[in-house]
């Protein structure tokens, strides 16, 4: 049975270790690695605590990224059920990190590395030190400094971006194509209460469309730079789109019929997807794509191709 492991250098992984520096949070840790996914009443009757401290926990534990959190369906309304993501955690100093076989192929697409661009504004993009171009000019998305991009927003249209199809180079079958990436609803402004059906699509293939319910400014960002004013896009989401035999889904909830037979990976040197907002979306919202340096995850676009 594989295994996933989190290396955590301390050095550069603080959010995590503060995520982990609390009794009740390894608590939680600890019941979902035993148990399995549990929504937040459940984890609370378990291990006797408040409701109240357990969401705040659970929260906690979503923004560092050592558990992921999906919505179903409940007798009233929707309720949050929470899954362990790591099987261990290992913290280790970057240079004593040795490499091991992976069970995935995974590659890192830093955000200004698209391919294809055709966006409205109001838009734009900056770096960790700041705006790049200028505000509201589709243009500015053509500007070699794009290549520094921390984050990323338009209106409508898309960014697209080519993948090396490291499967295929080494003539590795695969079961399952995944992409995670830190997404929100965009506004002038913030605001949570913005919804924006974000739609992404795989080697031409539309794989589905996730509704950012929106624009989170409530608090700074984990890694958003302190020369970013509040009133702006502070952090978003960490989605996991994934494509297996079975279709299409989202943090496990399925969003269409899609199977991973239909992108035709193995026939494509690269694995193109594209990002964006229809013109025709029912809540077009805008989006914001939040990468290394930016947002409460610190990431950038991360394809992994799980091996068969």
């Amino acid at each position: 049975m594989s295994r996933n492991f989190l290396v955590v250098d301390p050095e550069e992984g603080m959010p995590i270790l503060k995520g982990l520096a609390s009794p009740a949070r390894v608590a939680v840790l600890k019941l979902l690695h035993e148990q399995g996914p549990l929504n937040v009443n459940e984890i609370a009757d378990i291990l006797d605590m408040p409701q109240s401290s357990v969401s705040t926990n659970v929260q906690m534990l979503e923004e560092a990224g050592l558990i992921r959190t999906e919505a179903q369906k409940a007798r009233k309304g929707n309720q949050k059920v929470c899954h362990s993501v790591y099987d261990e955690v290992l913290v280790v100093f970057k240079n004593d990190i040795k490499e091991t076989e992976p069970d995935a192929i995974e590659v890192s697409m830093p955000l200004g590395l698209y391919t294809s661009v055709e966006v409205t504004a109001p838009c734009g993009l900056c770096s960790v030190d700041g705006i790049i171009g200028l505000l509201d000019v589709p243009d500015t998305f053509l500007d070699p400094d794009r290549m520094k991009a921390a984050l990323i927003w338009f209106t409508r249209g898309y960014v697209e971006y080519q993948f090396p199809n490291n499967a295929r180079l080494t003539n590795t079958s695969i079961r399952e194509v995944e992409f995670v990436m830190e997404l929100s609803s965009e506004v002038p402004g913030t605001s949570a209460d913005w919804p924006s059906d974000i739609t992404l699509t795989v080697n031409g293939v539309d794989i589905g469309t996730w509704t950012s319910l929106g624009d989170f400014g409530d608090k700074r960002g984990v890694f958003t730079p302190d020369w970013w004013k509040l009133k702006g896009s502070q952090y978003g989401k960490l989605k996991s789109f994934r494509v297996n035999d079975d279709g299409a889904f989202v943090d496990g909830l399925r969003i269409s019929n899609v199977k991973l037979a239909d992108l035709k990976v193995e026939e494509h040197h690269s694995i193109r997807l594209r990002v964006g907002v229809r013109d025709n979306a029912r809540h077009p919202g805008g989006i914001n794509i939040f990468g290394r340096g930016f947002g409460n995850y610190g990431q950038d676009i991360l394809l992994r191709l799980q091996r068969r």
